[in-house]
């Protein structure tokens, strides 16, 4: 498939969640088994000459593609969830965005100091989210090898947050406006 072809398969939704939002919906791509199997592809590609141990996925979609990377990686897979979602001991990292704070976790000891693991989420929009997660990551000792995204927003800067702080980014795809 080329990259226009997987583009299209990406759903834009206008005015959600609230107006002047176009909305870039992925479960579109995911649906389509060619697509959905042409953008692991393609994070494989880019992700394994870096080698990590772990692949950690952003709830919810960074699950479904985290998963399937991991997979077809070699690598274990670890959910970054929402607070309050993981039965066991956590460790977490509070974050704001533009209406309030939110809090990420992931299971105590689930990533050894020192493993080389690749962030995944399905988008990148202003990066406050991904820096959160990648900010936990690293207090656990975890070296951030990537952050990689099916779909980034460029006008909402998020992709250049997140080499400000020093991590490598890619992403598969890149729709204008926000």
């Amino acid at each position: 498939m080329s990259v226009d072809e997987l583009a299209a398969l990406v759903r834009t939704i206008p005015d959600f969640p609230k107006p002047g939002i176009q909305f870039r919906d992925v479960t579109t791509l995911l649906a389509d088994r060619r697509g959905f199997a042409d953008l692991i592809g393609r994070m494989a590609r880019i992700a394994a000459p870096l080698d990590p141990e772990y692949v950690i996925g952003i709830e919810a979609r960074g699950f479904i593609l985290g998963a399937a990377l991991a997979h077809v990686l070699g690598a274990g897979f670890v959910p970054v969830r929402k607070a309050g979602k993981l039965p066991g001991r956590t460790v977490g990292m509070d974050y704001i965005l533009e209406y309030g704070t939110d809090r990420l976790e992931l299971h105590e000891g689930q990533v050894p100091a020192g493993a080389r693991v690749i962030l995944i989420d399905d988008l990148i929009a202003t990066g406050g989210t991904a820096l959160a997660a990648a900010q936990l990551l690293r207090e656990q000792g975890a070296s951030v090898l990537m952050a990689l995204f099916a779909v980034d927003l460029p006008d909402l800067g998020g992709m250049a947050a997140l080499e400000a702080d020093g991590i490598a980014t890619s992403a598969i795809l890149a729709f204008p406006g926000h």
